[in-house]
């Protein structure tokens, strides 16, 4: 399917930063969920990011919803460690993804969690990117997230969490099973 513009779901519910519970969530998204079945086309939404590369700096500022992020180069590359890092935004982004969906089923699960806490740590060798070594995969080569919780549910509950919460997170299933990736290039003047 081609990709379009922005079809996000209409939604009137603003969430407010108040506790929620699952009877709230199965509201929340039972008309979401019923629009989906009833016509699933209505489900495909395209996302999407852009930036503006800035090529004497070696940087690019990308648009975020807070506002613009300027990302350079990791400091193994070259980078001040000043700006923000493209494979460190990947992280942030699996952290956030991840603790979202943890949040969203534990709430639908009924699993009390006082805190959470997400890391994800990766593995690459800046030879591949830097040209040096053929051999080595540009990259990254191993990646693992671990979770922390402070709960009163048990073990096993726990684990169910994190099994679930690793089937539905949209940025783990996306490293886990790549998308399709397709480039174009087209020219301004």
């Amino acid at each position: 399917m081609p990709l379009q513009p922005d079809l996000c779901p209409p939604t009137s519910v603003k969430l407010l930063n108040t506790p929620m519970n699952a009877d709230q969530l199965r509201a929340l998204q039972a008309p979401i969920k019923q629009g989906y079945r009833d016509d699933p086309s209505t489900a495909r939404v395209v996302m999407r990011a852009s930036g503006t590369v800035q090529p004497s700096q070696l940087t690019c500022l990308v648009d975020t919803s807070i506002g613009q992020v300027t990302a350079g180069l990791h400091p193994a590359a070259g980078g001040s460690g000043e700006l923000a890092c493209s494979g460190d935004m990947l992280l942030q982004a699996l952290v956030a993804c991840s603790g979202v969906t943890l949040s969203a089923v534990a709430t639908a699960m009924g699993i009390e969690i006082h805190s959470a806490n997400i890391t994800a740590q990766a593995e690459m060798d800046f030879r591949g990117t830097l040209g040096i070594d053929k051999s080595v995969p540009v990259g990254i080569t191993s990646l693992r997230l671990d979770f922390e919780f402070d709960s009163p549910a048990e073990a096993v509950q726990l684990q169910k969490l994190v099994e679930l919460t690793e089937r539905y997170c949209v940025v783990l299933q996306t490293l886990a099973q790549p998308a399709k990736l397709s480039t174009h290039c087209s020219r301004v003047n």
